[in-house]
């Protein structure tokens, strides 16, 4: 089991050894973007596994590092969140939570590694249409940008994913560039887990 995450570069050891790279990536997108997400909470990264198998040790292993949180059904597939014992601490962001999805069944990415950040921009939007027309006033050379990221390459996507007994909407704002993703969403992901428990 050790061995396969070891060859891929997922154990907990080698992935925050490449979070750096991965980071900077990320503030790549962000600036193409126009979005100075550099005051914004860093809530939770994300990796992204193709096989139950490596989901499965890479759940145990990074289950080492804090504590799991939540483990809900979304869209049909488990999701486990893990809260780290210490905040992943890079380029002055303090990340408190894994997102590991098992993977969803037919569907591959061409890497097994960091996938996503999802940061907190806060909101009262109960939508994601509404969430974008937030974005858009806070951050205004964003809002600018907005239409020319589909020519830029940059795919969109508004969502409002939920999973069992949510009671927290949490519509969120994905842009996807080169295998890279950032998602911002208005509640951290504590905070939805925290509403499931009510």
């Amino acid at each position: 089991m050790t061995t396969q995450l070891i060859e891929k570069r997922l154990t907990p050891e080698l992935m925050i050894q490449d979070l750096d790279a991965f980071m900077a990536k990320i503030e790549d997108l962000a600036s193409m973007l126009r979005l100075d997400l550099s005051f914004a909470q860093a809530d939770h990264i994300a990796l992204r596994i193709n096989d139950a198998e490596t989901a499965k040790a890479a759940h145990q292993a990074w289950s080492q590092h804090g504590k799991v949180i939540s483990q809900a059904k979304i869209n049909g597939r488990p999701i486990v969140v893990i809260a780290f014992e210490q905040a992943l601490e890079i380029r002055g962001w303090k990340i408190e939570c894994l997102e590991l999805p098992y993977p969803a069944e037919g569907k591959s990415y061409p890497a097994e590694s960091w996938e996503h950040v999802e940061f907190v921009i806060p909101s009262h939007a109960e939508t994601a249409d509404d969430f974008l027309a937030d974005l858009k006033h806070t951050y205004p050379a964003f809002g600018e940008r907005f239409e020319q990221l589909e020519e830029m390459g940059v795919k969109i996507k508004l969502s409002s994913p939920k999973g069992e007994g949510e009671r927290l909407n949490n519509p969120t704002v994905a842009f996807k560039y080169q295998g890279i993703c950032i998602k911002l969403h208005p509640h951290s992901l504590k905070r939805i887990v925290e509403s499931e428990q009510v």
